[in-house]
């Protein structure tokens, strides 16, 4: 029987060592990329009197999850591997946790910003959620990012 490794992939470096980490570690494995389409990420206002259409939000949101695919397709030609790649729209968490139970995913490999202190608290943590709640055994592969302003990146 052939192992199911699932890959939460937004593009972020996290998510791309997360993506090479399964492609190196698990030959004989179907991999499976996950890109979570959060309407919280795309459904609001570009600015005070600049409301956005949720149509049009979406549109583009739809525009970026093809782009993340083929960018995840283009790591694992990188590998000579093949994956199986997927949008879901919701909750990024819930939805990776879901999508491991509904396609009998025997592991999940996810980035993780490493945060911690009171940035962790105020930020919330995707990665954190998943390990905690998912069907199977997650492996967290821990960014780099000190430096990084936590205000301008996602919270996995």
């Amino acid at each position: 029987m052939t192992t199911a490794i699932l890959v939460a992939f937004d593009e972020s470096p996290q998510s791309v060592a997360a993506l090479g980490h399964a492609l190196e570690t698990y030959d004989d494995a179907t991999i499976r990329v996950l890109y979570v389409n959060d309407p919280w990420e795309w459904a609001g206002a570009d600015g005070i009197n600049d409301l956005f259409f949720a149509e049009d939000a979406f549109e583009r949101s739809q525009d970026v999850a093809s782009d993340v695919i083929a960018a995840a397709n283009e790591i694992a030609r990188e590998y000579d591997r093949e994956i199986v790649a997927e949008t879901e729209i919701g909750g990024t968490a819930e939805t990776i946790v879901s999508y491991a139970e509904d396609h009998d995913i025997d592991h999940v490999v996810l980035g993780s910003h490493g945060r911690r202190g009171l940035t962790r608290f105020f930020l919330g943590s995707v990665a954190q959620y998943v390990a905690k709640r998912s069907p199977t055994s997650v492996t967290l592969i821990r960014g780099d990012d000190a430096d990084e302003d936590p205000s301008s990146s996602d919270d996995t």
